[in-house]
């Protein structure tokens, strides 16, 4: 049985660059989401590019679901975060991302992977 107060964030550095490792860590938070598990999913390094209008559409892995339902899902029920540095790193403004996305550091990520009951996850 899930416990909703726990929170799970999960932090995601690969995107196109490690396709199974990117499509695992989205397919975590939207399972936990579908859960009732509240998800903090953090876009960094390669997956930064997800936050973009129609990236996910882009991906593709054989057997994996389709990553831009997945990322709906999240988004739908969680939150999702595209890093500082990643964001500026690529030229990626806020105006830019998918709506519901946030822009946020270092220090958002250490406070909410230190919250009381979260558990945190890096792919």
């Amino acid at each position: 049985m899930v416990e909703p107060s726990r929170t799970l964030v999960v932090k995601l550095t690969a995107g196109a660059d490690a396709p199974e490792r990117c499509s695992q860590a989205f397919t975590v938070a939207a399972t936990a989401v579908a859960a009732g598990v509240p998800v903090s999913l953090w876009l960094t390094g390669e997956s930064a590019w997800y936050a973009l209008p129609g990236r996910a559409a882009e991906f593709e892995l054989p057997h994996a679901a389709p990553l831009e339902d997945l990322l709906a899902a999240v988004l739908g029920g969680g939150t999702v975060t595209l890093c500082t540095q990643c964001a500026a790193r690529r030229g990626i403004g806020a105006q830019d991302v998918l709506d519901g996305v946030r822009i946020a550091g270092a220090a958002a990520f250490v406070e909410e992977a230190l919250a009381p009951g979260a558990q945190a996850l890096v792919y």
